[in-house]
Formats: C-alpha cells, sequence, structure tokens
C-alpha cells in the first residue's frame, strides 16, 4: 500500500485508485482508458518516468515503457503497491497498445493530455474510433488521503522556515533575483526535493504583475514586494504568497493596500468548508475588494487546487460549479494590483474539513 513513504509520513494508499478509476470508466462512455498524462500515471501506479503509457480496463493495468525504466517501473509500482504489469519496449514501438486493444470496443483518451498527432497515430493502432474523455483521474486527485496531505503539509512547513530564514534580507537594497534564489536555496536545503514551482519574487511596480518574473532591480524603501513560492516533498507541493512593505509606517497608499488584500483574504478562508459552493469563496474575497474601491485592480481567480501539480482542480473562481468537499486542498489567493504603483497577494494552502479548514501554510501575515 506504500509508495515508499518518507520518514514520519502516512503511505500513500495508491493500490486502491485503479479500482476507484474502473468504477467511472461505464459512466464515461468507455470499456478502457489509454492514461498518458506522466502525472496522473504516478497517482496510479507510483512510476515517477518520463516515458510511458498506462493500459487500464476491468481486468487489466499495463505500463508501457521504454528501456531506461526496464528496473525502475517494476520497482516503483511493486513498492507502491499497484497490481500493474510492466511491458518495456524500444523504438516508440506501440504494439503492445494495440494487442490489449484487441478486444476492447471503446478506448477512452485522455483529452487533456494527449496531442492531436498522437491521437491520430493510436487510432490507427485501435479497432474503433477512441473517444475523448475529460478528467477521470484528475477527478479522483481532488480527494487526498493522509499520505497526501501529510506531504502537502510537510512541504508547507519547509517553505514556512525558509520565509522565516530568507526575510530579514528583503530590505532596501536587496534583488529580487538574489531573494528568489535565496528562497530557492533555503527551500532545497530544508529538506525538499525541489521548488514547487517557479519562485515570484516581485517588488516596487514589478508586483503589480501577478505572475512577474525575478529582475534585477535594487528593492527601494516603500516598495511593496510579492514573495510567490512553494516546496515539493515526495512529488506533492505547497504553495504560499506573503506581501511586505519596505519600510515605511502603517500608513499611506501601500498600507491600506496591504491591509485590504489581507481582508479579503480573511474572508474568503473564513467561508472554507465542507459542502460550501466553491464560487461563494471567490464571492467572499471579491465581495472585500470591491466595498474596498479595489474591485477592478482583482485580475484573477481566487485559488485553485493544489497536489502533484501546482494547479489541479478545483478551480476556486466566480465561474466555479460544485461544491468543497472534505479532503481537498485548496489556496486561497485574493490579490490587488495597481500599475505603476505595486500589488499585493496573500496566499494561503489549506485543506478543507468537516468543519471547516485546516491552514497548512502557517507563516504570519503582518503588515
Amino acid at each position: 500500500m506504500s509508495a515508499g513513504s518518507p520518514a514520519g509520513l502516512a503511505p500513500l494508499l495508491v493500490g486502491e485508485r485503479l479500482d476507484s478509476l474502473r468504477g467511472l470508466l461505464d459512466a464515461a462512455g468507455v470499456d478502457s482508458l489509454l492514461v498518458t498524462s506522466s502525472t496522473n500515471i504516478r497517482y496510479l501506479t507510483g512510476f515517477t518516468g518520463s516515458a510511458g503509457s498506462l493500459w487500464v480496463d476491468v481486468d487489466r493495468a499495463v505500463l508501457v515503457t521504454d528501456g531506461r525504466y526496464r528496473d525502475q517501473a517494476p520497482d516503483q509500482t511493486g513498492a507502491a503497491g499497484a497490481v500493474v504489469d510492466v511491458v518495456v519496449v524500444g523504438g516508440g514501438d506501440r504494439s503492445p497498445i494495440a494487442t490489449l486493444a484487441g478486444g476492447c470496443s471503446s478506448v477512452g483518451l485522455e483529452a487533456g493530455s494527449i496531442t492531436w498527432a498522437e491521437q491520430r497515430r493510436l487510432a490507427e493502432l485501435l479497432p474503433s474510433t477512441p473517444l475523448a474523455t475529460d478528467g477521470l483521474v484528475e477527478g479522483l486527485r481532488e480527494l487526498k488521503d493522509e499520505g497526501e496531505v501529510d506531504r502537502i503539509a510537510a512541504a508547507a512547513a519547509i517553505a514556512d522556515r525558509a520565509l522565516a530564514e530568507v526575510l530579514p534580507s528583503i530590505q532596501d537594497g536587496a534583488v529580487e533575483e538574489e531573494i528568489a534564489m535565496a528562497l530557492d536555496h533555503a527551500v532545497r536545503s530544508g529538506g525538499a526535493s525541489d521548488r514547487a514551482f517557479e519562485t515570484i519574487v516581485a517588488a516596487g511596480p514589478n508586483s503589480a504583475r501577478p505572475h512577474a518574473r525575478p529582475g534585477t532591480r535594487p528593492m527601494l524603501d516603500g516598495d511593496l514586494v510579492v514573495c510567490d513560492f512553494g516546496a515539493m516533498v515526495d512529488g506533492y507541493r505547497s504553495d504560499m504568497t506573503r506581501s511586505l512593505r519596505i519600510g515605511g509606517t502603517r500608513t499611506g497608499r501601500a498600507a491600506d493596500l496591504l491591509g485590504a488584500v489581507l481582508d479579503a483574504q480573511l474572508a474568503g478562508l473564513a467561508v472554507v468548508a465542507d459542502g460550501v459552493p466553491i464560487a461563494e469563496v471567490d464571492t467572499a474575497c471579491r465581495s472585500s475588494l470591491e466595498a474596498a474601491g479595489l474591485g477592478d485592480a482583482f485580475s484573477h481567480g481566487t485559488g485553485h487546487g493544489v497536489g502533484l501539480d501546482i494547479h489541479e482542480g478545483p478551480a476556486v473562481s466566480s465561474t466555479s460549479t460544485g461544491t468543497l468537499l472534505a479532503g481537498q486542498v485548496v489556496t486561497v489567493e485574493p490579490g490587488a494590483y495597481l500599475g505603476g504603483f505595486g500589488g499585493v497577494r496573500w496566499e494561503d494552502t489549506v485543506l478543507v474539513t468537516a468543519d471547516g479548514h485546516r491552514r497548512l501554510t502557517l507563516s504570519p501575515k503582518e503588515l
């Protein structure tokens, strides 16, 4: 059942996931599914290689990969407790897929991860026209088990420690690129296998760009600074944003912006709980910013799921449908961005629980 759990973390229940997927095939109108997303293959089998396809039908799960993973594939799938046969091929050979599909009348492909060219190549191998499926595995991934939550929480704790280590260096004269590199180093030296995504450190006018890249401009007294980063533990990620002001006082335009966005984030967090319509979280944040006269300055959705990918379901936005469910891990991250002046974003990764939520990113949010 375990995927080789790091010390102190609950095992991942990988062995149960293939059966959960099989239970979705009929409703999707297929009797088999060819999984081509490497992230979905990892989730279902424990295999972390960069090349492979996973065939799943009611009776079989077969991982087709190449010679680079001859030893790794069976070792990882076996350690994860996934009942998977491994077939090693060379030179892009797809004949095992044609053989597996021989007795199937309807083969599903993952529309979100397969190219049009690959779909056409596979169509020549399959006995009938393949059918597009959408989000079958991704839907399963939305609900995290204890082992997954443990890994995301561990990644969040590493990021918290990294920020505490680097924070004293964020001052007049500091350079965005250097602070970003310091955060990345602190994340790695703190026990993460990697950063969760490309670290954002943006100061002054650059902070008005939600996905700014760190540059070489020195920070100046009075600058707003946005730090958005995370850590990865055993494939699972955390996501956190903290904003601050270089020097200055607790009054003025920058202080007002910091406070207004924090109020909006706290309003959104207060809504997060099992059974709450997802769009209500976005509404809570957006309404708070609109009341502060900053509605037009909030230019993105309120959050997203976090797990093996840094952005996964459920999306948290004004157009989101469905309700939050206990076991989902999502971000709440409203922001306000004033071109030519600066921007602010506050973000936490939280676990949805039956009676509310548990915040996994715990760095202070001080004005």
